[in-house]
């Protein structure tokens, strides 16, 4: 079986490595490994990966901040892994940028399982008919995956993209953080509701241009909504 997809797969634990590897050679993808950190970031500085796994406990740097210097020049998928039942992982890879989360132990499958959803999101978001959506002040390429808002370049995660996607389709629509998840991030994401608010708050930042409207609203007691007055 071959695909082509290129995966980068960082874990201090050589047992891991292997079996990671197996299942994804498995499936077909391309997969190099990485013993830490720094290996990790200079591997991804050399090739264009298509997703990346990260563990976040791994020496010389940790994941989080291996997945915090990828998003100042990259929007590849980045799924994180954790040794550590701990919430504080958790949120943190998540205002980092990462796409998904796996607490270890964890079922190779599983994880397999999650890198074919990521990858299907990715590629699906590409395959769409409609080039750009426009509104008062702001350009989403849906080819490029490419935001402007008063003419500056935005540069969002894959998931920021998906969600501001979704929401600038049905501008006025309010949105529950169940439909946001379940669209988003699909039927098949183990995550929480906190991950929608925690999105929404990043791509607001991201959003802040000087002159620019406040796009995405709080609808209180429901969820969010994007708006824009002429």
């Amino acid at each position: 079986m071959e695909n082509n997809k290129n995966i980068l797969f960082a874990d201090d634990e050589e047992k891991i490595r292997q079996v990671v590897t197996m299942y994804l050679k498995r499936e077909g993808y391309q997969t190099e490994t990485a013993v830490d950190g720094a290996e990790a970031l200079r591997l991804f500085h050399q090739k264009n990966w298509d997703l990346i796994i990260l563990d976040v406990m791994m020496p010389k740097m940790d994941g989080i901040k291996v997945c915090q210097e990828i998003r100042k020049t990259s929007a590849v998928p980045v799924i994180m892994l954790t040794a550590r039942n701990d919430e504080i992982d958790r949120v943190l890879g998540l205002e980092m940028g990462a796409d998904d989360y796996m607490g270890k132990p964890f079922s190779p499958r599983e994880l397999v399982a999650r890198v074919k959803a990521v990858l299907r999101r990715t590629g699906a978001a590409e395959k769409t008919a409609q080039t750009t959506l426009r509104l008062p002040g702001m350009a989403v390429n849906l080819i490029t995956r490419k935001v402007t808002v008063l003419d500056q370049e935005i540069h969002l995660t894959p998931k920021e993209f998906d969600l501001l996607v979704l929401l600038a389709r049905q501008p006025g629509r309010a949105f529950t953080r169940e439909q946001l998840l379940e669209n988003v991030w699909g039927i098949d994401y183990y995550g929480d509701l906190r991950t929608v608010d925690t999105h929404v708050k990043r791509l607001r930042e991201k959003l802040r241009v000087t002159g620019a409207p406040s796009y995405i609203n709080t609808v209180w007691g429901v969820g969010y909504k994007l708006e824009v007055k002429e």
